[in-house]
């Protein structure tokens, strides 16, 4: 957990303003939400293990499988095709494949103010649900300067009407988002296997 510890350690600013964690808590958020993870009721691991019919060595194989890509895709510079399909890649993972199956059910599930509740809450709701919901409608393109994604979300999502707004997701948001899911995905996930 500390190889995460110190990725998540980086967006330190971002966590303790957007998440609402305290300096001592974004120091070490994988290790937190493990120890979060680790010491839930059995009743409570059951519902977060059953969230999907996939079993979790399943999905722990695709976030390995993930990683794996992402190192190889980073490694390879010049090349359009492959920083779209990182994008595509990068974007499903983070936020489509891993918040039914995780983010939700640990925002319910994990002790209310722990840090695994906080972050999998904001993995699950406001600007990154609004992003998810335009990434999986395909309601999004690359900005001008392809600094970021442009995208468009119905300003009535739970009655799926009313009009589209706009908005930008930049890079250092994505950047942020991904690590914080990886990170609380990869911590829940190592607690949870076995």
């Amino acid at each position: 957990m500390q190889h995460l510890d110190r990725q998540l350690a980086a967006f330190r600013d971002r966590l303790t303003h957007e998440v609402g964690l305290t300096i001592e808590e974004a120091a070490k958020v994988a290790t937190m939400v493990a120890a979060d993870i680790r010491f839930l009721p059995v009743e409570a691991k059951s519902e977060i293990r059953a969230a999907s019919p996939v079993p979790l060595s399943a999905r722990f194989e695709e976030l390995i499988a993930f990683q794996s890509w992402s190192d190889f895709s980073t490694s390879v510079r010049s090349n359009p095709a492959i920083t779209r399909a990182s994008v595509v890649v990068q974007n499903y993972i983070c936020f489509v494949y891993l918040k039914d199956a995780c983010f939700e059910v640990v925002a319910r599930r994990a002790a209310p103010g722990s840090v695994a509740a906080r972050a999998s809450a904001f993995l699950s709701r406001g600007a990154v649900r609004d992003f998810r919901n335009a990434f999986s409608h395909a309601n999004w393109r690359y900005n001008k300067s392809f600094t970021g994604l442009e995208c468009w979300v119905l300003e009535d999502s739970r009655n799926r009407s009313g009009s589209m707004r706009h908005f930008e997701v930049s890079q250092a948001d994505l950047n942020f988002w991904q690590a914080l899911s990886r990170g609380i995905a990869y911590a829940t996930y190592e607690q949870l296997r076995g």
